[in-house]
C-alpha cells in the first residue's frame, strides 16, 4: 500500500534488527494502545510461556516483545507522531490520509 501511494517508506526486519524497550514504548505511546494488544496469542511462545494464564505488567509485556520479537503483532506502521498496526490495511489508509 504504501508503494503504491509512492511513499518513500523503510521496512525494518525485526528478527535481524530487534525493536529495542524503548521504541515499543514510543510506538505503543504513538498507537494508543496498551502493550497486551500487540501479543500475537497464536504464537507457540505465547503458549509456551504460559502467557495467557498469567498477570503481566505493562513493563513485563514490553520487556517480552522485545527479547521474542515472534510475539510482536506487524506490521505496525509509523509516520510522525502517529502510529498503527497495519491490519487491517484501512488503518493505514487511515493514517496516511491524516498527513
Amino acid at each position: 500500500m504504501l508503494r503504491e501511494s509512492g511513499i518513500e517508506y523503510q521496512k525494518v526486519n525485526y528478527f535481524f534488527e530487534p525493536i529495542g524497550e524503548e521504541k515499543l514504548r514510543e510506538l505503543i505511546a504513538k498507537m494508543g494502545i496498551a502493550p497486551r494488544e500487540l501479543l500475537r496469542t497464536g504464537e507457540a511462545v505465547y503458549r509456551e510461556l504460559g502467557l495467557g494464564k498469567r498477570e503481566l505488567s505493562d513493563e513485563e509485556i514490553i520487556k517480552l516483545l522485545a527479547e521474542h520479537p515472534e510475539l510482536l503483532q506487524r506490521p505496525i506502521v509509523e509516520r510522525g507522531g502517529r502510529a498503527v498496526l497495519g491490519r487491517p490495511t484501512e488503518n493505514i489508509k487511515v493514517l496516511l490520509d491524516e498527513a
